[in-house]
């Protein structure tokens, strides 16, 4: 007895004898393996199921009733993978079997296998391809060898999956960052542009409006620089140079000064830096000054406060604090601070800035982390090695 696939109404079962009585098994594709005699054999005893394209044949979850061996079409097995979307994991042929594992472990299925085209399948219930099985020993050491191939090739697919996912969505991250953050400064510039080229702006507010210019050109640049450093290739030879602590310190904490001034914001050193013999990548490292204080700066909000740095020779270290006078550290983003994108109560930024000192610091040879406590704000330490 031959069926239609059209003729059928979705998901309905035809009552009828094996297929072998009737119609000769299909040939089975090389796929099928060594024992494609024996699937044909498994063909002539089960049941014709006949699914349209699309149409769910069984869930992800569902009972593991019985197994497959596809006639004519095409099934594709999907599963949820990392980012909470359905991926296509495997894709069955004519000739070729799917249901098997949930049948053998008795487990609710792994995967939803849905009719790709329109497709003809034999099903064979769980009690009989067990029975099946015990009475071939022969049949289930093939089958045995095959599901092992099978599992070792969707465990490559499945973990391809999850890499390509996870790839996907820090590009969405990142570029979503990217048009959030710039976005403003370069509306602001827009509009300070206008104004600056206005026939009759009166000067002072040309002379602001190029202020405005520069400072959000400043900005943009610091974003830019953090992007760069954020997606510098690991391993990447990290050149240091020899220097004195306090030599490198000095200035630049005169210039974090006079850029956070503005701001209400001033910088505190209960003791001079030390005149202290380190390797550094100079700019680099001026970076992990500027974020760490930077976010100080955000932190403390309008009302502005002190950023105290302190330096202290441990060991073979040299430590350095950077402690402002905020709210400290807010719990919920403790745990993921030098994570990639983690930000908090942030109106700019680029949420790489953290993790973009921890990557510095460990090129260094030292470490970072925070700490806050009851009453007081955020304290950032992090560690160079002493010697040239």
């Amino acid at each position: 007895m031959k069926f239609s696939v059209s003729a059928l109404r979705p998901g309905t079962i035809p009552h009828c004898r094996p297929i072998a009585a009737q119609t000769p098994p299909p040939s089975l594709p090389a796929a099928a393996g060594a024992f494609g005699a024996e699937l044909a054999q498994i063909a002539a005893t089960g049941e014709s199921r006949a699914y349209r394209a699309g149409e769910v044949i069984f869930k992800a979850g569902a009972p593991g009733d019985g197994f497959y061996l596809v006639h004519s079409g095409r099934v594709e097995l999907t599963a949820v993978v990392g980012d909470n979307q359905p991926r296509v994991l495997a894709a069955v042929g004519p000739g070729d079997f799917f249901g098997e594992m949930a049948v053998l472990d008795d487990a609710p299925r792994s995967a939803t296998a849905v009719a790709a085209l329109d497709t003809l399948v034999c099903f064979l219930g769980r009690d009989a391809l067990l029975h099946l099985l015990d009475a071939r020993p022969r049949l289930a050491l093939d089958l045995i060898r095959e599901f092992s191939r099978r599992m070792r090739a969707l465990n490559q697919k499945y973990v391809d999956e999850i890499l390509q996912a996870e790839r996907l969505a820090v590009v969405g991250r990142f570029a979503g960052t990217i048009v959030h953050d710039f976005k403003n400064p370069l509306a602001v510039i827009g509009l300070a542009a206008e104004l600056a080229c206005g026939e009759n702006t009166p000067g002072e507010m040309r002379v602001r409006a190029e202020q405005t210019i520069g400072r959000q050109i400043k900005r943009i640049t610091a974003m830019l620089q953090e992007l760069m450093e954020f997606t510098r290739p690991s391993g990447q030879k990290v050149e240091l140079h020899a220097a004195n602590f306090a030599a490198f310190m000095a200035p630049l904490a005169e210039e974090i000064a006079a850029e956070i001034g503005p701001r209400k914001c001033r910088v505190e050193m209960p003791a001079p830096p030390p005149a202290a013999a380190v390797r550094i990548d100079a700019q680099r490292l001026s970076r992990v000054f500027y974020n760490l204080v930077n976010n100080a700066v955000d932190a403390m909000g309008p009302r502005g406060g002190a950023i105290t740095l302190r330096f202290t020779a441990d060991g073979a270290f040299l430590r350095i604090e950077v402690e402002d006078s905020g709210k400290g550290i807010a719990p919920e983003i403790a745990a993921k601070l030098f994570e990639p994108f983690a930000t908090h109560g942030k109106e700019h930024g680029t949420g790489l800035g953290l993790s973009i000192c921890r990557k510095i610091a460990e090129d260094h040879g030292g470490r970072i982390w925070a700490q806050s406590h009851a009453g007081r704000g955020a304290l950032f330490c992090f560690t160079l090695p002493l010697g040239a």
